[in-house]
């Protein structure tokens, strides 16, 4: 029986890897329904809202969610639609893989996965302006908060990512020798966590030192953990290692829903042209696909990536090629085996 997931197309280019991304999931033979949602722009546009209550009642119900991406203001505006539905469903952990597709970028033989706090850290949203001197906005204020119950749960589905799927190694990842009372805590608790599991290496790094050895040597990595920030920013960095966010998929996952999603932008500049690379969406809805239990069909979709990727013939402008969304999504069907 199909398994029946909300079905998010999102903004910008998202309606076009969305349609590129479903003729794939199609001739592959994905076992899925999709109802279809809107939340962002769009849905502002056509409903006067950013994320509507029947888009909210869908991934409630469905309790799976495949969604494009959403435009998010920059200073200014809107808060991020992402962020309050990671909330509404309480969706702690952001698992972000990053392998290598195809050769002759910076790296070969990349495998790595980063898994960040979702909902705690500075992206709680706590902050205000402090007025000095008649002027209201003189200063601002942000508060970082870190529980042990959320340090200790983040900490938890890493050394469990990491033992389901045979890893080596974890790293945390903090900046515990500055921030001694919040990523202190995280530190503590998740060095607690990680005896639990002796089977796994578990070492810990300060997070701008990380950062550099990523980029020196991402091999000594195998699988990192991190709060919400921190974790948001390094992701970038490690899509950076196999050719960028166009490669970049993502799950968001709770204990009873989770949201797939491409972390790439909305990319207006580039909306409606044809050109945009669906890779990222089309891997995160591999990630789905494994999560409901359909391995098979996301490991048949990932060889059909790595078989066009790695011939070079048909490639998306941001890759260096001239092929279209839709010519690339076919070189993709024909190329399922």
């Amino acid at each position: 029986m199909a398994t029946t997931i909300t079905l998010i197309p999102g903004d910008g280019i998202g309606p076009e890897i969305t349609a590129a991304t479903l003729r794939v999931l199609r001739a592959a033979g994905a076992e899925l329904e999709y109802d279809e949602q809107q939340a962002g722009l769009a849905s502002l546009h056509d409903r006067n809202r950013l994320l509507p209550d029947e888009t909210l009642e869908s991934i409630q119900r469905n309790r799976w969610c495949l969604k494009g991406p959403l435009t998010t203001p920059v200073g200014k505006g809107f808060r991020s639609v992402n962020v309050q539905l990671r909330k509404e469903f309480d969706l702690y952990a952001n698992v972000r893989p990053v392998k290598t597709l195809f050769p002759g970028g910076r790296y070969e033989g990349i495998d790595l996965v980063l898994i960040r706090e979702n909902t705690e850290g500075l992206y709680v949203g706590v902050e205000h302006f402090i007025g000095m001197d008649r002027d209201p906005r003189a200063a601002a204020e942000s508060v970082m908060i870190i529980t042990r119950f959320g340090a200790e749960r983040i900490a938890h589905f890493a050394f469990e990512y990491a033992r389901r799927h045979r890893r080596r190694k974890v790293t945390i990842a903090h900046k515990a020798n500055i921030l001694k009372c919040t990523q202190g805590l995280f530190l503590e608790v998740a060095r607690d966590v990680a005896r639990a599991f002796p089977e796994i290496e578990c070492e810990d790094r300060i997070i701008d030192a990380t950062a550099m050895y990523l980029v020196l040597n991402p091999y000594q990595f195998d699988i990192l953990v991190m709060e919400n920030m921190f974790g948001d920013i390094l992701s970038d960095l490690m899509a950076g290692l196999v050719g960028g966010l166009g490669f970049a998929p993502a799950g968001n996952i709770g204990e009873t829903h989770a949201i797939f999603e491409a972390v790439h932008g909305s990319a207006p500049d580039i909306a409606g042209k044809g050109v945009a690379n669906p890779t990222a969406f089309l891997l995160s809805a591999c990630m789905l696909l494994d999560h409901i239990g359909q391995q098979e069909v996301a490991q048949r979709i990932r060889l059909a990536v790595e078989k066009v990727l790695s011939s070079g013939q048909v490639r998306t402008r941001d890759l260096g090629g001239n092929a279209s969304t839709d010519e690339y999504a076919e070189a993709l069907v024909r190329a399922l085996v």
